[in-house]
């Protein structure tokens, strides 16, 4: 007669019921709910971006108008629009524009939330009148800000008059200075988000550290330089992130206040994208440039994460 094998771990050989399938259970329980809270977010990301991307990938070697069927073009596209003068001046402006727009944001948006972090009567008044262009209308601000900058009677103008400037420019209608005041429109509008952010940020550097620089005799802006600004780099690298991938897609404000004129003025990438798609029913050259800023886009985001991390390291 067999020998009954006994449990080594329990005494007299008790059997021992295994738990193994109603872990299992617990576990793909587990998984599907974690896979239901998710999956929404996923088929948002499959049908809304994915699928279009995908289709746009396609479409950059496409010829195709929109009516008629699609014809392989190859690099033909890309060529193309390089062989456009109005395309490459573009680029030219989208970096301008960048470039302007996440300097002059960074530090609106720093002095202010520096200066609103101080204690003082009506405080979260301006804090909230500044984050407001932020929520309001694109349109509504575009309206106001072309009255603003009216030529003859503008109140810019008439306050530039005013110093002692008799000819002021004509701002939206001149090509000269038509993308400088867009760029202090853009500016205007996304100074209050950021401001938040970095207001956050401060509030969150401990007050002992400036009680010790001022008992070591430091200066406020000594201060300012060796401790407020080291400690707020990763919020700084947020939202010169943020900003940069913003102002290479930029389209609404500029649509609104100039349409991208007077001529080609203030055309950036975005605006020839629309012009391409929309009025000349080109997708394969849209495709082609959507694609292009979508390069430039991921690019510069990987040469700042790059740079962040070997900053962060020294």
């Amino acid at each position: 007669m067999p020998k009954r094998r006994n449990n080594p771990s329990l005494p007299g050989g008790r059997k021992v019921f295994s738990h193994g399938s109603s872990g299992r259970r617990l576990r793909l329980r587990n998984t599907l709910l974690g896979l239901s809270f998710i999956l929404p977010n996923f088929i948002g990301f499959f049908i809304f971006v994915l699928i279009p991307v995908t289709v746009s990938l396609l479409l950059c070697f496409m010829e195709w108008d929109g009516f008629t069927a699609m014809k392989f073009a190859g690099l033909k596209n890309f060529a193309a629009i390089f062989g456009e003068s109005v395309f490459r001046q573009s680029i030219g402006r989208t970096f301008t524009y960048a470039v302007s727009c996440v300097f002059f944001t960074t530090i609106a948006s720093l002095g202010l939330a520096t200066l609103l972090n101080r204690q003082f009567k009506s405080r979260n008044f301006f804090r909230s009148m500044l984050y407001f262009p932020n929520v309001a209308s694109v349109v509504s601000i575009a309206v106001v800000w072309r009255l603003l900058f009216l030529r003859d009677f503008g109140p810019i103008n008439e306050f530039l008059r005013f110093i002692g400037i008799a000819n002021p420019p004509g701002w939206f209608s001149t090509t000269r200075y038509a993308l400088p005041a867009v760029i202090i429109v853009s500016v205007w509008k996304g100074m209050g988000y950021y401001m938040i952010i970095y207001l956050a940020a401060l509030q969150n550097i401990p007050r002992e550290l400036y009680e010790a620089a001022s008992i070591d005799g430091a200066s406020g802006f000594q201060a300012f330089r060796r401790i407020t600004v080291p400690l707020l780099s990763p919020a700084t690298f947020f939202v010169v992130l943020m900003l940069t991938m913003s102002s290479f897609k930029s389209f609404d404000i500029i649509f609104a206040l100039t349409e991208g004129g007077p001529g080609t003025a203030t055309t950036l990438i975005s605006n020839y994208i629309y012009n391409k798609a929309f009025i000349a029913f080109n997708y394969g050259h849209t495709s082609a440039a959507a694609m292009i800023l979508f390069f430039i886009i991921a690019l510069l985001t990987t040469v700042q994460f790059r740079l962040e991390k070997k900053l962060s390291y020294q």
